[in-house]
């Protein structure tokens, strides 16, 4: 059976989520939108369902998966719905609807619910993705409660640049926030992941820590919450082949890599096939037995290769590490030019294995 493999610790992933309520005092939506960040959303939930608050994905499939599975506690949809019809398995499977479109607000106010609907009313305070324009705020809040549709309204945002922690636009989307909502009495939610760890000023009755529930930082520096993370994928497989190379030879396609002294190559069963970067560039890191070395040459879809030269005691057989608590994915990506979000969220291939429960 081929060795590549991602371990997923269930307990590093319970930490990280007790992590965010003990930092912030709120309560705590863990978000397990595309498959928990490719970790899994069922069994991330399941483990979870005894601690968390509630869940946070992103379309109603996602959420229809979860209740599939057993996960009854409060789902919130991200997206909200994109069709109309959408309203009627939010009120029959109990799950909690983000509004940031006047289009939906006006399909709640004109269907024809039964049970009244825990809405997340979403203002654009400066992302400019999606979210109400602040002028609109007060009056679609005013709606909302005149429908008779809803029953609970939570008012939120999503900062654009909070994982840059000197940078003044957190703030001023704060600002803005707090302007358009004065008068309005309701829970808020404003902080993601990088607000959970880096912004302990920012209001928030809910927080909805993302990136951070896989023990990966946000931030491109070192951050002290952050460095209380610990990383939840473990993406590992094994040496497959050895090389031993005089100086001056090429290792792998395009001849990316020249050996400049003699060097002894291992082969690694993995390839950006399995999801890892395939612009990952030689000087990399990885681990080989527990040690640290480099990836060299280019990635292919199935292998790639290291840099055995100093690791005398490896060879056919020997673990190797990807990303996981000895190298960091953040450090891979960052080789890559890339981010953790997108290394979990390509996984593929590799099974799942599952520590802690």
């Amino acid at each position: 059976m081929r060795p590549a493999r991602a371990l997923i610790d269930l307990n590093a992933l319970r930490h990280n989520y007790q992590l965010a309520r003990e930092v912030t005092g709120a309560r705590a939506l863990a978000v397990i939108k595309a498959d928990a960040y490719g970790h899994g959303a069922v069994r991330c939930a399941q483990a979870l369902q005894n601690d968390a608050d509630g869940f946070a994905v992103a379309c109603i499939e996602e959420a229809l998966q979860l209740r599939e599975a057993g996960i009854r506690g409060p789902i919130l949809l991200l997206e909200g719905f994109f069709e109309i019809d959408e309203l009627a398995l939010i009120e029959q499977h109990d799950l909690w609807c983000v509004v940031h479109s006047l289009w939906q607000l006006e399909v709640i106010e004109r269907s024809p619910l039964r049970t009244p609907l825990t809405v997340w009313l979403k203002m654009d305070s400066g992302m400019h993705r999606v979210g109400l324009h602040p002028a609109e705020y007060q009056a679609a809040y005013q709606r909302l409660l005149a429908s008779g549709k809803v029953e609970k309204i939570v008012l939120m945002s999503h900062f654009a640049r909070a994982d840059e922690l000197d940078c003044p636009r957190s703030e001023e989307q704060l600002a803005v926030f707090q302007q358009a909502r004065q008068g309005l009495v309701a829970e808020v939610s404003l902080r993601n992941s990088p607000a959970v760890l880096g912004w302990p000023a920012v209001p928030s009755d809910w927080v909805r820590p993302g990136i951070m529930l896989y023990g990966a930082t946000p931030f491109e520096q070192a951050q002290a919450v952050a460095a209380r993370l610990q990383p939840v994928m473990t993406l590992e497989s094994k040496i497959i082949s050895v090389r031993e190379l005089p100086a001056g030879e090429p290792v792998g396609y395009g001849a990316r890599f020249v050996s400049e002294r003699p060097t002894r190559v291992g082969v690694v069963a993995m390839g950006y096939a399995d999801g890892y970067p395939r612009h990952a560039p030689t000087g990399t890191p990885v681990a080989v037995d527990g040690q640290l070395t480099r990836l060299i040459g280019r990635v292919s879809m199935d292998m790639l290769t290291v840099d055995l030269t100093d690791v005398p005691q490896a060879g056919l057989g020997s673990r190797v590490e990807l990303w996981g608590k000895q190298v960091l994915a953040s450090d891979v990506a960052t080789q890559a030019g890339s981010i953790p979000y997108q290394l979990f969220c390509n996984l593929r291939r590799a099974p799942l294995l599952y520590l802690g429960g």
